[in-house]
């Protein structure tokens, strides 16, 4: 993504991408950037070569897995969830290209608001972040910004008392007496706030300016909208690899996949980054949620997408805005990046298994196929993981020409959708990054989902210290 190519007058933004993210050797930047995409495309070409070079080893290989029983039985099994697959697929994009975010409100329209900043060890970042907060347009006197220090061992509490000298007023600060988690920061702003909507934004995410008003907006149009998730872009991606590649990630995963769950009233995570929910929904389910346990240990992860779990099981509508524009920071290192997803994945297997508890009762008036649906996709997902990584590994261990270079043209068949929606909304060069991304993801991250399986219920935020970058 170039951040500089969405369009804002919020100086906050600005001044972020001049002060902080810049670099003298952007010339050095570049070139490194053009060799991994020229690497890249390389091995794409070199792997769809290698498997037409290869075509009869193919056939022999799939002939003997059709001899055995257990190999056959394994083929229909992985055609069957090609099919599953490829429908659900084809519905998602009708999805998406039937969505429309919903258009400001009035300010007569607009909900009273508290929003929510819980920090720790964030630094100069959460300055910006709560300027980007107090430059919104929104009405004054129906917004309230709340920060609390969850007792960072940085200089965080510094910058917010210099947010809070700048802005006055406008904002008001707390410090937890001790570091419990961000979950519990947010308990307490839950508490402090009087908004009839909360929401809630990283301290290392900046906001535009029509960012809050039109995240709320749903909540004025639609009585049985619980919740609402904002649009994250990737903030420090001007010369990093991993951004760069989590930008284009990210687009697919908000602009696309979450644009066709809000078409079904379930979008089934509410980001970190920037989320808003309705009051009494969350007062609704506040005291599950704060108790919430995993194979009795407190749960300290995941609290996003738990909060939305709870708002879509009392039968309340979760969307998404894709106006709602945040930027957020990312891992710029392989260590930063594992680690944030493997705890996305813990809270994936948590609330998939929270989810399976209610999704096929009556939990709301309104159609439920369309939630259900979304649940066997993500059920099936990780059903399958532990038996396709044995696959991987038989593979492997058999014919590891063959795996390489059919692994390396599936990536440059099912990535391909990717770069075209990427290039087609914002850069045709950045978009060449989802194919990196792929090839990353399968080969450095592949571990991540049958490792977070098996370690689901281990605790830990694993990327809160200083320096985690």
């Amino acid at each position: 993504m170039k951040t500089q190519t969405l369009p804002t007058a919020n100086p906050i933004f600005e001044r972020t991408e001049k002060t902080v993210f810049t670099t003298p050797k952007i010339s050095q930047t570049v070139l490194k950037n053009r060799l991994v995409l020229g690497t890249t495309i390389l091995m794409l070409l070199i792997g769809a070569s290698t498997v037409y070079v290869l075509q009869d080893d193919f056939y022999n290989f799939n002939e003997s897995r059709m001899d055995s029983t257990l190999g056959f039985t394994f083929l229909m099994v992985t055609l069957a969830l090609l099919a599953f697959k490829s429908i659900y697929f084809l519905y998602t994009v009708y999805l998406y290209l039937t969505y429309k975010p919903i258009a400001s409100v009035t300010d007569e329209l607009l909900p009273t608001i508290t929003v929510i900043v819980p920090a720790y060890n964030e630094g100069h970042l959460v300055h910006q972040t709560l300027l980007s907060i107090a430059s919104s347009d929104f009405p004054k006197h129906k917004l309230q910004i709340l920060a609390i220090d969850d007792g960072s061992k940085d200089e965080t509490w510094y910058w917010m008392q210099k947010a809070k000298q700048t802005l006055g007023n406008q904002i008001e600060i707390f410090q937890q007496p001790e570091n419990k988690g961000k979950r519990h920061a947010l308990y307490r702003g839950f508490h402090l706030g009087t908004g009839d909507v909360f929401v809630t934004i990283d301290s290392d995410s900046i906001i535009e300016k029509d960012t809050l008003r039109n995240l709320v907006s749903p909540f004025a149009t639609d009585e049985n909208c619980g919740a609402v998730a904002g649009n994250v872009r990737v903030l420090n991606n001007k010369t990093a690899i991993l951004p760069k590649m989590l930008n284009v990630s990210f687009v697919m995963s908000f602009e696309f996949v979450r644009s066709a769950e809000s078409r079904l009233g379930s979008v089934l995570c509410t980001p970190g980054a920037l989320a808003a929910y309705k009051r009494t929904a969350v007062f609704n389910c506040l005291p599950e949620w704060i108790n919430q346990t995993f194979m009795g240990t407190p749960s300290d992860i995941g609290e996003d997408r738990a909060m939305t779990n709870m708002i879509l099981k009392q039968g309340q509508k979760v969307l998404f805005q894709r106006n709602a524009v945040v930027l957020t920071d990312v891992p710029e290192k392989y260590k930063g990046l594992y680690k944030m997803f493997i705890r996305w994945g813990r809270s994936n297997v948590r609330e998939n298994l929270a989810m399976a508890n209610y999704v096929f009762t009556n939990f709301k008036k309104e159609s439920k196929t369309g939630t259900r649906l979304l649940f066997i996709n993500q059920f099936l997902t990780l059903a399958m993981t532990y038996p396709f990584l044995l696959f991987m590994l038989f593979f492997i261990a058999i014919h590891p020409l063959l795996f390489v270079s059919s692994t390396l043209l599936g990536i440059l068949l099912f990535s391909t959708f990717p770069v075209l929606f990427y290039a087609k909304k914002y850069s045709i060069s950045e978009s060449l990054w989802a194919y990196s991304y792929s090839i990353l993801f399968t080969f450095g991250l592949f571990w991540i989902a049958p490792y977070s399986i098996a370690t689901a219920g281990k605790s830990g935020w694993l990327t809160r210290e200083i320096a985690q970058k």
